[in-house]
This record gives structure tokens, sequence and C-alpha cells, in this order.
């Protein structure tokens, strides 16, 4: 029932690809057509589209996903075997919460069948809807936006992609267990939402951050259930979008690497690229974002929380006032730190959980600095 909320694709975008080798993804990948829906028992990630921009700041509710198709279609791939469909498109409904619950119905069959979804979107407040396909599956989720603005908004304003992560934040049931953002500029940030972000023990990273260490951002991704990337996070020069002009951002090669990123973190569930401008220029960077995304799921090494740790190593760091415990894998040589189970607390974990974190915050603990990211998680778990 809640794959009748997907259209088939448009008969244009067969036609655009009937040229293509038997190598390119155009001929590997399984279409839901008029005629045939994909077998999911068969399907490893899943490609929707979403037509719905009512959400956004802009004049403009047309959203166009058949250059992004196009371009993806055309590029061959890696050494994959996983087996991708294109499930067509959700079309706006009456009201934007027709929208919202079509999205969130189908998404959530699509985890629960193990198949990770990358959505295509219009505005970005769709990621409400993700996050909202969580409540059938009773878990906490941990939420990572590529953005450069927090998109908190007033608690009275309607939901928009300028005010979704409030909407997260306050409305029940409340699942979210951690957002951080990657990426975020200032001076688009007020000084209150920068303090709030702190006082939720929120993570969020600077821009000039991230360029100057793109390897920050890899232990975040391996901790996240949901990532959404805002394409204006990209500065123009290297996304084409000069409908809205944005000098400052990641370059490609940087988007392209958190994405990467993202594929490789064995607990990502979820994937949504928003706020595409309808430019063929920006749709070449679109396309390769998720071409990076599926090559990296390929690099999954099903680590932590899905394998044994009995294999790590581990390596026991002693603070004035703590015991932190820390795990290296061997297989991959990736860092954890855990968070200890506080039987008196409102705990939200029920029992001691892995963090990810890197091989600078263990050397940081071995000179009694304590990890800011292990810190605001204990907070998180105990208030």
């Amino acid at each position: 029932m809640e794959f009748d909320f997907l259209q088939p694709l448009e008969i244009e975008v067969f036609q655009s690809i009937n040229g293509f080798s038997s190598q390119q993804l155009g001929s590997k990948i399984v279409f839901h057509t008029k005629e045939n829906f994909p077998d999911l028992d068969k399907v490893t990630i899943a490609i929707i589209g979403v037509l719905e921009n009512r959400g956004a700041a802009t004049t403009s509710t047309t959203v166009d996903l058949s250059s992004i198709r196009r371009e993806f279609y055309n590029m061959f791939p890696g050494n994959w075997d996983a087996s991708i469909a294109d499930l067509g498109d959700i079309l706006p409904g009456n009201s934007i919460t027709d929208t919202y619950f079509a999205l969130s119905k189908v998404v959530s069959q699509l985890v629960k069948k193990r198949i990770i979804p990358i959505v295509i979107g219009g505005s970005q407040d769709l990621t409400y809807a993700l996050y909202r396909a969580y409540d059938e599956l009773e878990q906490m989720v941990n939420l990572v936006s590529i953005d450069s603005k927090f998109d908190f908004g007033k608690d009275d304003e309607p939901l928009s992609q300028s005010s979704y992560l409030t909407k997260i934040i306050m409305d029940e049931p409340n699942n979210l267990f951690n957002y951080c953002n990657i990426g975020y500029q200032t001076y688009y940030n007020s000084q209150e939402e920068i303090d709030l972000i702190e006082k939720l023990f929120f993570d969020a990273y600077r821009l000039g951050e991230i360029s100057n260490s793109i390897a920050l951002a890899e232990p975040v991704f391996r901790d996240a259930d949901v990532v959404s990337l805002d394409l204006n996070s990209v500065k123009s020069s290297d996304s084409g979008n000069f409908v809205n002009f944005i000098p400052n951002g990641f370059n490609g090669k940087e988007i392209c690497s958190l994405a990467r990123y993202a594929g490789i973190s064995d607990k990502v569930s979820l994937f949504g690229l928003f706020n595409h401008n309808n430019s063929i220029q920006e749709s070449t960077l679109a396309a390769q974002i998720i071409w990076y995304f599926i090559e990296g799921f390929h690099y999954r090494s099903n680590e932590y929380p899905f394998g044994s740790r009995e294999n790590y190593l581990k390596y026991i760091v002693p603070l004035e006032d703590e015991m932190l415990i820390f795990y290296k894998s061997d297989k991959t040589e990736r860092w954890w730190i855990e968070i200890p189970f506080v039987s008196n607390g409102n705990n939200k974990l029920k029992r001691n959980t892995l963090l990810p974190c890197s091989y600078d915050e263990y050397l940081g603990a071995c000179n009694q600095e304590l990890p800011e990211r292990w810190w605001k998680a204990l907070r998180k778990n105990i208030l």
C-alpha cells in the first residue's frame, strides 16, 4: 500500500538512456515503470524522487529531477554488486503534510526491509518526514546535516526548510538522540542558535574546520542514522548554482568526500539530497554525490554496532575523575570510546555503548584532555 505513493518514471527518462552502453548505470538499474515495480526482495539501494518544494522560501514550486537522473545513469559504476532500483517519484500532495506522510511511510517500509533509500528532494524540510519514518522502528535517531545553516525557527513558525530542526526537537514522539551539523557558516546563524546547539549537547563543525581536515567528519557519520545534505552548502563556483549565488561553501571534492564517508558508515540507513535548483550544472554535482555515497556503501566493513567488539584492541586511559575505555578495530584501525551506562539516570541508552571517535581524541585523552563528544553523549544519556 505504501508504495502506491510512488509514481513511475516518465518515458522521457528512458528515452534519454536508450543509447547508453551495457556498462553504464542506466543499463544496470532496475526501474519503476507503468508496467513493472521492482522486486524489493532483490534491492539493496533505492532511489526516490520527491517533487515537493513548498517548504522552500522561493517562488518556484517546480522540482525537476530528470537532469540528475540522466547524469547519474550516464556514469559507470565502480566495483559494485549491490542491486539498485529507481522507484520513481512521490508527487506533491494536496497539502505539504500529505507529502510528508507519503514520504515517511515509503521510507519506513524500505528501512524495515533493510533497503537504503537515497531521497532526492526539493526543499530540505523533507528531512522532517525522513526523521518521522523512524517512529515505527522505535529507535533513537542520530541525524547529521551537511548545511551552512542550523535551520532553527520560532516555535509557532510553520514547518519549512528554515525551521524543520525546531519541529524535530519539539514534536512528540521525540526519538532524536543526537544532531550534528557539518559545515555551518557563522554569519548565517544567530549567536542564540549557536548557543542552543551547545545547550542541547549537539555537535557542530564550522566550514573552515572541516575544510582544513575533512577526516574530522568521519566519526560523526559512523554514528549517524540519517544524513541530510543541502546542496546550498556547496559554493556556486563548484556547484554551478548561480540562481542563488553562494560565494563560500564546500568545494566539489569535499562534498563528494563527505558523501563517501556517509556511505562507508555501517549505521547510515538513509541519505537525503535537497535544494536542487533544477539547473543542468548542479545536476552533474548532485549525480556525483550520489555516486560517491554508493561507492562508500561498497566499502562498509560491518563493524560496531553490527559486528562483535571481541577482536578489538582495548585501551584504558585513566583521567583525574574518569576511566576512559577506547577500542581500536583490528580490521580498519578505526577508534571508538565507550559511553558508560548510568543506572540512576533517565537513560536513553539501555547499555554501555560505543561512540565513534578518532585517533587524535585518544591521544588527547592520553594527555588528560576529556573528549568533548564523549562528554556531550554522556550528558544526553542522563538528562
